[in-house]
């Protein structure tokens, strides 16, 4: 972990894991007590888990747009360059979308033979699973948003035939200046661009992951609960 740059005078990983497993430590202690403090900040974090499904939603009706638009203009003989591209980003962004929303659902496969055998391994084995699920996924995030910084750094652009408008690429890089002037020359997608949903859905994964830990600390028991399909 020498490249984990020290923030605030802490080493990078000493926020990402010491610092939430002392979080948990102190929920374990503090036990129901938190509960009604937790209420509003947890009723946030719901809140975020939805609106990270709906963007998970829209970008699935944008393959499916995307498709639908390929097929139009194979059969009207319309050139309509990077919609095959275009589809794989919304493809990905939908999947990391989905990533927090689709754990608080119970959605993701969880393997629970053991889990049945009696209460205390059904509670210590899911807060251990949980915990390290946890540290796999702020792991992950981690170099997830390293990944966007050096695709940035290096301007890696597509390969494929997909282009944006330049204020575009500016709007994203918050350059908004650069942006209001609207110049509307197409370039290149950075790759740095469609990374973005693979950052923020990893981030938010963890979160979702660190939020079920502690939930289950106060709480004595596993928030997740699969929906019943009829």
């Amino acid at each position: 972990m020498r490249d984990w740059s020290p923030v605030m005078g802490l080493p990078l990983w000493v926020w990402l894991f010491v610092l939430p497993s002392l979080i948990g430590v102190f929920c374990l202690i503090a036990g129901p007590r938190l509960e009604r403090i937790l209420r509003p900040v947890w009723r946030v974090l719901d809140g975020v888990y939805v609106a990270s499904g709906a963007i998970a939603g829209f970008f699935m009706v944008m393959i499916l747009s995307l498709i639908v638009l390929g097929m139009v203009a194979r059969w009207t003989s319309v050139a309509v360059p990077g919609t095959t591209e275009f589809a794989g980003y919304a493809m990905a962004a939908t999947s990391f979308f989905a990533l927090c929303y689709a754990l608080t659902r119970g959605a993701h496969i969880r393997v629970s033979i053991i889990l049945n055998a009696n209460d205390f391994l059904r509670r210590w084995l899911d807060v251990f699973a949980v915990f390290g699920a946890a540290v796999i996924a702020t792991y992950f995030a981690r170099y997830a948003v390293k990944a966007n910084f050096f695709s940035e750094m290096l301007n890696d652009r597509t390969q494929g035939q997909d282009q944006i408008p330049e204020w575009l690429v500016s709007l994203f890089s918050l350059d908004f200046a650069a942006a209001i002037q609207g110049s509307t020359t197409l370039v290149y997608t950075p790759v740095w661009i469609p990374q973005l949903a693979m950052s923020i859905g990893t981030i938010l994964l963890a979160i979702a992951l660190w939020d079920t830990l502690y939930r289950m600390l106060v709480m004595g028991v596993n928030p997740i609960v699969s929906e019943a399909v009829e």
